[in-house]
């Protein structure tokens, strides 16, 4: 994203609380906070002291975070060592969020009139929760075996071209295809999910003449929003109020009608800049299930996606504590189902299952992690949760017929001695991009090239600069 991109993004100060509530590491917030209110520049140096001994690895990366997000920009000082500030624009705004100052709105506007028929928080969980399952609902019964009509056919035509310029299904409307990268969306938690479709969203924006760092905003700004509290759409622009109708069917915004005047946001909206679930637990869902005006089937009042439903035992037996067609549908995806309850399946992974599922192109990583992620309460009990013979059976079944990983990067070589290569190497180590190196052909591969670019060009650290040229390398999985 370019550097004005950036300043208008920061503008807003719930789009600069919320980046630096989920995407700066616990140093670099230590570094924001220290440097906040400073009205002059800090020498790298002062950065020093603030970190202990032994953790400069930490203090590099984090450095190196804050740069590529342009929250600190290098100050020249002629004669004097390197220095940071914080940029103009992100200051102001979080400056402004943390101490409530400024004359701005960036946090929603709540009606201050009652609504005649406002929903509960229950039954915003329950119509995220249908929203999102006839999503998954949609992509998994794609699969060949797997029948989900009911939660398929609710999916509007506008989510489904989103699904298939995404690439996670493809082929025609009534009958798609779910791609690699499908399976590999529905085997992520929520969360994850609900952001990969919105930075499908965020990509299209241009070809619905809709400007980019305005949608990014308004999606930050939903983030910062409260569950069950109602927002006038009065001061929202044409961008955001057209945006208000897409999100609604993604199941991230609720309203009454397309022309009403307030909007709900849903928790997979006030989600989207917190690490609390996406959505509600099967307990909320239980506690709701005799209400009729939620307008919902049992089995879907009863799905259990949230969280904490899944057992694994040593011998490989699965046991699902759900009805939901979707979570047996998914589990179907690496595991052989045999019985199945009114409240339970049961099934059990196996090596066919396994190599099926890599073929296709789930990996034993998205396996291990959506067990992880819905393990029942009394395995998380447990250190580690999963067995870890079921854990290490599942990647050997995976690499039997792989043996390589392909990375994209660049490879840095041509040195003029062995001191300049393993200074420039242990760098590219430090801030965590080195991806592969050779010490006696003088040569590494790094993911990122731009921080490894900048110290080259030191004369202190490299005499002459080694050569980089843009590549894939198949290295050997580890």
């Amino acid at each position: 994203m370019p550097g004005a991109a950036f300043t208008r993004l920061y503008q807003q100060p719930s789009t600069v609380l919320a980046i630096f509530r989920r995407m700066l590491t616990h140093l670099a917030k230590t570094f924001v906070m220290s440097m906040l209110f400073l009205s002059h520049p800090v020498a790298i140096s002062d950065l020093d002291l603030w970190v202990r001994p032994g953790f400069r690895k930490e203090k590099d990366q984090a450095i190196n975070l804050l740069e590529r997000l342009r929250i600190f920009k290098p100050v020249a000082n002629p004669g004097k060592p390197r220095s940071y500030a914080l940029t103009s624009p992100f200051v102001e705004s979080l400056q402004n969020a943390l101490t409530g100052a400024g004359d701005h709105r960036s946090f929603g506007v709540p009606c201050n009139t009652p609504a005649k028929d406002k929903p509960t928080i229950e039954q915003l969980d329950i119509y995220a929760r249908k929203q999102w399952d006839g999503i998954l609902g949609y992509m998994v019964g794609s699969t060949e075996g797997i029948t989900i009509s009911a939660q398929a056919s609710s999916v509007p035509e506008s989510v489904k071209k989103l699904l298939r310029d995404g690439q996670l299904v493809t082929g025609k409307t009534k009958n798609p295809a779910i791609t690699q990268d499908g399976f590999a969306f529905v085997l992520q938690d929520v969360n994850a999910q609900v952001w990969t479709i919105l930075i499908y969203y965020l990509g299209a924006a241009p070809d619905m003449n809709m400007d980019e760092v305005e949608v990014l905003s308004f999606l930050f700004m939903l983030g910062s929003l409260e569950l069950g509290q109602d927002y006038s759409k009065a001061n929202l622009t044409a961008t955001q109020v057209h945006m208000l109708d897409d999100l609604t069917d993604f199941g991230l915004i609720y309203q009454s009608s397309s022309a009403s005047k307030r909007f709900y946001p849903t928790r997979l909206a006030t989600t989207l800049t917190s690490d609390a679930s996406a959505l509600a637990s099967s307990a909320t869902f239980a506690s709701s299930a005799g209400r009729s005006s939620a307008g919902l089937s049992s089995s879907t009042r009863a799905a259990d996606e949230a969280q904490g439903f899944i057992l694994v035992e040593t011998n490989y037996r699965v046991y699902a504590y759900t009805s939901s067609p979707l979570q047996i549908a998914i589990l179907q995806l690496f595991s052989r189902i045999y019985a199945r309850y009114s409240n339970m399946v049961a099934g059990k992974i196996t090596r066919e299952s396994i190599r099926k599922a890599v073929s296709m192109g789930i990996t034993a990583d998205q396996i291990i992690s959506f067990l992880n992620t819905h393990a029942h309460a009394q395995m998380k009990r447990n250190t580690p949760i999963l067995p870890p013979t079921v854990v290490d059976q599942i990647k050997l079944w995976q690499i039997e017929n792989e043996r390589m990983k392909a990375t994209p990067g660049f490879l840095i070589s041509d040195f003029a001695n062995a001191d300049e290569y393993k200074r420039a190497c242990q760098y590219a180590r430090d801030i965590a991009v080195l991806a592969w190196a050779n010490d006696d052909k003088r040569m590494f591969f790094v993911t990122r090239v731009e921080q490894v670019a900048a110290y080259l060009k030191k004369p202190k650290a490299v005499a002459s600069a080694g050569s980089a040229s843009a590549s894939a390398a198949a290295t050997p999985k580890a």
